[in-house]
């Protein structure tokens, strides 16, 4: 594959995945609303998810949120890999999912939810710029720099799963003081 071919791959991959994570941003309550899912149990239900994804992140293993070999080995022989499993689990899985329809759900004012839609924005963007200087980076940090950087992003990923849960099993439980 060329670096314009990965390119165009990272471009389409992003830009769904961004829209994906922005459509549940927006439709996440009429969504739990249809399935009659309280936000609290979303809260512990993406928290357990995010955990399990930061633990493997910790143990430097590829995510169970993630995709099977033959699903990998389908994808790898077609031209729409950027859907699936680019797009879709790896970069707006069930994690990212539950994250966006709980923040916000959080939050009441338009100012702050207009604030969550541009930080999903910007983090895609982010995500683009990362993708596309990928081969930069790793000949920067190198194998083991990657190794302790995913490490790191795990523990912090597994502090906000730890208060995303706790938050959402507080207030399921009415354990307020």
């Amino acid at each position: 594959m060329t670096r314009d071919e990965k390119n165009e791959i990272a471009k389409k991959s992003v830009t769904l995945a961004c829209s994906i994570a922005l459509f549940f941003a927006i439709t996440g309550s009429v969504i739990l609303n249809l399935f009659s899912i309280s936000v609290d149990s979303l809260r512990v239900a993406g928290g357990l998810l995010l955990f399990s994804i930061a633990f493997d992140m910790m143990h430097a293993k590829i995510s169970r949120e993630s995709i099977t070999d033959e699903e990998i080995s389908e994808s790898q022989e077609r031209a729409d890999i950027w859907i699936f499993p680019i797009g879709l689990p790896l970069l707006t899985g069930p994690g990212t999912i539950s994250t966006v329809i709980v923040l916000m759900e959080s939050t009441a004012s338009l100012e702050q939810k207009i604030i969550i839609l541009v930080s999903i924005i910007l983090t895609f963007v982010l995500c683009l710029y990362i993708f596309l200087f990928s081969r930069r980076i790793h000949e920067l940090i190198g194998y083991n720099g990657m190794l302790v950087f995913t490490r790191l992003m795990g523990l912090l990923l597994a502090a906000l799963a730890v208060d995303l849960t706790s938050t959402g099993l507080i207030n399921i439980f009415n354990l307020t003081n």
